[in-house]
């Protein structure tokens, strides 16, 4: 038995899973997957690298991806590797591909990852780039929802399979789903029909959603502030991200990096003070709210006056979350309607109190997370 479905078994024993058919069957894809790597032959010096097919894992939320991605991530020997975000990956690669276009003739005649024949076109020295930094590439939440990356993932990837790259990645989404309705979206059609004959696709057909079973187990909202709530808190990640394991993500608003410290399986961890004590704006709590399904918040103080400025952005943070149905976990001084009990702007946050006392229901907690439109987010 393969390291992955042996790993997998290993956490059903011990309670920390409950057994999964589709689960168990996702792991014994994906152990096959890492002993076709750890076959894979290295490319000769004039020989092309033999490209291993990759495997693109989709289903609903909280059926057990990303905890099953870090059990392969673990086992695959591929050097070297990386397992990111895939809205972080595609920061970096917007990034990379402005640095490229404004170095000098001179500068790219220079550079290590000229790539001659490319002329002035900037894709093929990124790709070049990326595929020498992993030859595996493990992307978590992968999805289109802007058009500046629809219109480049097709000659990226398709650059990146030439170097010999496997991808695996998780999803919400069929491939035949992704960037649907989008502007322009038949000049993206080659791209999944590459990404479909470059990775098996399965669906994770798991008839529960471990994560709102666990998230209608126990309270959503603690308080007051104590050791217990802290303690609840940590259950509730334990709970929600299904024994995956914690990463660091930085997201990138309008050219401004956000980081994300704590992020597993869809979920981000954040304290009251990152997302409201900081200048943070209503785009950085959208790309937030289209960046992950489930937020926990820690440490929500009692509002006022003199909290002014913490107190609009947490409304905003709320506003972003609701509206696209994002599940909230949190621990707070007091319940909603006694945050902000008095003072200038007490009567305006009642509205958000109101809100809040919604999230916690059993049915927005069973409503699936809406799509959100990143694009101004995104944009410089």
């Amino acid at each position: 038995m393969g390291g992955v479905r042996a790993k997998y078994e290993a956490k059903v024993t011990s309670g920390a899973l409950a057994t999964d058919p589709a689960q168990a069957e996702a792991a014994a894809l994906l152990d096959g997957l890492a002993q076709r790597l750890a076959r894979q032959p290295k490319p000769g010096l004039f020989s092309k690298p033999e490209p291993v097919t990759g495997l693109y894992l989709w289903g609903g939320v909280g059926r057990g991806k990303s905890m099953l991605m870090d059990l392969f991530f673990g086992e695959a020997v591929t050097r070297p590797k990386r397992r990111v975000h895939f809205h972080e990956f595609m920061a970096e690669v917007h990034e990379r591909l402005g640095a490229w276009r404004k170095m000098t003739d001179q500068e790219k005649k220079r550079s290590e990852w000229r790539v001659k024949s490319a002329g002035d076109d900037p894709i093929p020295p990124v790709a070049k780039q990326i595929a020498a930094e992993a030859k595996l590439l493990c992307f978590d939440e992968f999805q289109v929802t802007q058009i500046a990356d629809a219109m480049i993932l097709g000659r990226l990837f398709d650059q990146l399979f030439q170097r010999g790259v496997t991808v695996v990645a998780t999803s919400n989404r069929h491939p035949d789903d992704l960037y649907k309705d989008g502007i322009n979206r038949q000049l993206f059609l080659p791209f999944i029909a590459e990404l479909k004959s470059r990775c098996q696709v399965m669906q994770l057909v798991s008839a529960r959603d471990y994560r709102l079973d666990r998230l209608v187990e126990a309270p959503v909202w603690y308080a007051p502030l104590d050791a217990g709530s802290a303690a609840a808190l940590d259950r509730a990640w334990d709970r929600l991200t299904l024994g995956a394991e914690a990463q660091h993500c930085t997201l990138t608003v309008k050219g401004r990096k956000l980081e994300v410290n704590r992020e597993a399986a869809g979920v981000a961890r954040f304290t009251f003070d990152e997302l409201c004590a900081r200048p943070l704006g209503p785009l950085d709590y959208l790309m937030i709210a289209g960046t992950f399904h489930t937020i926990i918040l820690e440490g929500i103080p009692l509002l006022s006056p003199e909290k002014r400025n913490e107190a609009m952005r947490f409304v905003s943070l709320i506003d972003a979350l609701y509206e696209a149905k994002v599940k909230l976990v949190a621990s707070a001084e007091a319940e909603p309607g006694a945050l902000y009990p008095q003072g200038d702007g007490a009567f305006e946050f009642e509205r958000t109190a109101s809100r809040l006392f919604e999230m916690r229901s059993k049915d927005y907690l069973g409503q699936e997370r809406k799509d959100v439109d990143l694009s101004g987010a995104a944009a410089k």
